[in-house]
């Protein structure tokens, strides 16, 4: 089990991993049928020359030697969809319905699709978005892996899209990302099937045997991954223990798409479960712990089960609160949180509401009048830590005209300003000592502002008047 992961990422050692092993024995083999559909292509282009021999000649005479040595496998299940072999080529007149599922899905029909192959004539159009929408329908309807086999050596000929209908079978979870293996195929042609799929060239008959190989053995044995968020390591016989249940996203590096996005989940025996992922693309994985973590320029290993590691995903709980009382006079209350020192936030969470957050010391800025920093609050893995501030109490102001003032604290800073209406009214305010000072619009004098200093106390109401 290798990775060609990032600086961070942790190597599991086989004897660490023996716990792994002893589990997923007793889980049993739980693997379900593998159906493999070939759509082959029988246009007429597939009868130039390529390598002193027809394209049409090598890619069957190549197909049916992989097949003689597909015989027999249990759980494997092929079928044959052929598309341009029913109707001649006329410049203009093209054929876009000759496609043709010559030989149904099944068991041990090896021969039949070697005998297909054989009779098969290269003549007509190149209508891969419909000969692929219709191979949804060649699977059975029952439980299975389904995968799409493409060989061609030309690009879509008539008005289809074949990456939108690849696309639509594979959220509607019909097939996994099909493979193309493109015969010959021109430069200028082949990023068109990067979005169908996963795209291999053969550049010759050696190579396209080659990639044949290798595309039938990846989509007969499936690549998996699990994601283990490591809460705490293993030591001696003891497994490690994991977090879970945190979205994860991969995304591929180079196109920036983003092909998988679940919420990670233990299965019945406290593991990380198992994921169908393409072994292809190089992937950015990222677990929305708060902080998120991240792993760069992430290759598995194809026909195998891989492991990507977070090796310090240990959370902890905390609980923010207004001390000694259930009430929020303020209603709506965020509070930010930052990593001790930054000034970036990275999360905001209401008063009240529990936040995981990785192992660290954090700074939390609760969006109280005045706001308040509660900064150095130490989590570690499985700890519920309280983060509480003082309850506010109420300010009852009766300033009688309209004017102008602020309120400020003891430092001095203003904590609530007055532009020209009548402030009167209720304001909630945390406990401390605070200052008025208020000029009414109709007084034209400086000297005729009044001050006032007055003391908020948790739970209680102050009364406040400008005047008399």
């Amino acid at each position: 089990m290798r990775l060609l992961l990032a600086a961070c990422f942790l190597w599991f050692a086989t004897a660490e991993s023996a716990w792994g092993q002893t589990v997923r024995e007793e889980l049993g083999d739980l693997s379900e049928p593998t159906r493999l559909l070939f759509v082959f292509d029988a246009s007429n282009s597939m009868n130039a020359f390529w390598g002193g021999t027809r394209k049409i000649e090598a890619a069957t005479r190549l197909l049916g030697e992989s097949l003689n040595e597909l015989y027999g496998i249990e759980g494997l299940e092929l079928g044959l969809r052929v598309y341009g072999h029913q109707t001649t080529f006329v410049q203009g007149e093209q054929d876009c319905d000759d496609t043709e599922l010559v030989v149904p899905i099944s068991s041990g029909n090896n021969l039949h699709i070697r005998q297909a192959l054989n009779r098969i004539q290269a003549r007509g159009t190149t209508p891969i978005a419909h000969s692929l929408e219709l191979a949804a329908g060649d699977f059975k309807d029952t439980n299975g892996r389904n995968v799409i086999i493409l060989i061609t050596d030309g690009i879509e000929a008539c008005d289809g899209d074949p990456c939108s209908v690849s696309r639509a079978l594979q959220e509607r979870n019909v097939i996994v990302k099909p493979f193309i293996i493109g015969i010959g195929l021109d430069d200028q042609f082949k990023d068109t099937f990067r979005c169908v799929g996963n795209y291999f060239d053969a550049t010759d008959t050696d190579m396209f045997r080659e990639v044949l190989d290798i595309v039938i053995e990846q989509a007969m044995h499936d690549t998996t991954v699990e994601v283990d968020l490591i809460a705490k390591a293993a030591t001696g016989e003891a497994r490690p223990e994991f977090e879970s249940n945190v979205a994860i996203t991969f995304q591929e590096v180079h196109s920036g798409k983003v092909t998988e996005r679940f919420v990670h989940t233990l299965n019945r025996l406290g593991l990380p479960d198992t994921l169908h992922v393409d072994p292809v693309p190089t992937y950015r994985v990222t677990a929305h712990t708060i902080p998120p973590l991240v792993l760069d320029s992430i290759r598995l290993n194809a026909r195998s089960h891989n492991r990507i590691v977070f090796p310090n995903a240990g959370q902890g709980v905390v609980q923010t609160a207004f001390a000694r009382t259930d009430r929020n006079p303020y209603g709506q209350t965020s509070i930010d949180v930052h990593r001790s020192g930054e000034c970036e936030r990275i999360h905001t969470v209401p008063l009240g509401v529990d936040v995981k957050v990785l192992n660290g010391q954090y700074d939390f800025l609760f969006g109280t009048v005045p706001p308040i920093w509660v900064r150095g609050v130490q989590v570690s893995t499985g700890r519920i830590v309280p983060v509480e501030i003082p309850a506010p109490g109420d300010l009852v102001l009766d300033a009688g005209v309209a004017g102008y003032g602020a309120i400020l604290d003891d430092d001095g800073r203003s904590v609530i300003k007055f532009d020209s209406g009548n402030p009167s009214g209720r304001y909630v305010l945390q406990p401390g000592t605070y200052h008025l000072v208020f000029r009414a619009r109709s007084a034209q004098s400086t000297e005729l502002s009044v001050q006032r200093t007055f003391t908020i106390t948790s739970g209680n109401t102050t009364n406040l008047t400008t005047h008399g």
